[in-house]
Formats: structure tokens, sequence, C-alpha cells
């Protein structure tokens, strides 16, 4: 199963939202596999199932993160979230750099995150 590093991070920040709704095989399959890096192969032998099982189950899973993320969008709102925090400080640093308040505002939302 080899993907680019780019869908690997999606995955990954997806299986950080969603982590909570999968069941405990799905959670430890996506821990194992992209959380450890463990081979196909590797989380086969450990669970006792063949590495297609294995595969499977990181497949429909994969899907399941996917399908939460066009329902809920919770991915898509902190990129979004972070994008304008980012050009919040920016203009905050541009063009009211002595604004104490508004700084410590910024700071507080980017602890939020």
């Amino acid at each position: 199963m080899t993907e680019s590093i780019e869908k690997t991070t999606q995955i990954n920040m997806l299986y950080d939202f969603y982590q909570p709704l999968l069941t405990a095989k799905q959670d430890l399959y996506m821990q194992l596999y992209y959380g450890d890096d463990y081979s196909l192969g590797e989380i086969a032998q450990l669970q006792q199932v063949s590495r297609q099982a294995v595969y499977d189950n990181l497949q429909r899973t994969v899907k399941i993160l996917t399908n939460y993320e066009q329902q809920l969008h919770l991915y898509r709102n902190f990129q979004q979230r972070e994008q304008l925090l980012q050009q919040l400080q920016k203009q905050v640093a541009q063009k009211y750099a002595d604004d104490v308040d508004l700084k410590s505002i910024i700071n507080e939302l980017m602890k939020l995150e």
C-alpha cells in the first residue's frame, strides 16, 4: 500500500480528528500502520490474520474517515481557521505591532488550536 506523503499526512490528520469514532481494531491497525510504521505483514503476524485482511481493514477505515470528514468537516474547518489565523497574525504584525491586547487575543486563539 504505497501512498504519497501528502495522502498519508491527510489520512493521519483525519485519524487525529476522528480516531474516537473508530472501533478498537480499526484504531489499532491505523496506529500500527500509519503511526508506528508497521508493515502489512508485521500487523498481520501480530494480529494473526492475513495481510489481505489488514489491507482490507485499513482501506475500509480510511474510507470511513473520509466519509466522516465529508459529513462533519472538522479537518477542513481546522485548515481554514489556521489559514485565517495566519492572515490575522500577519495583519497585526504589519498594522498593529504595538497593540499588546490584540497580540494577546491572537495568542489565546493559537492555544485553542
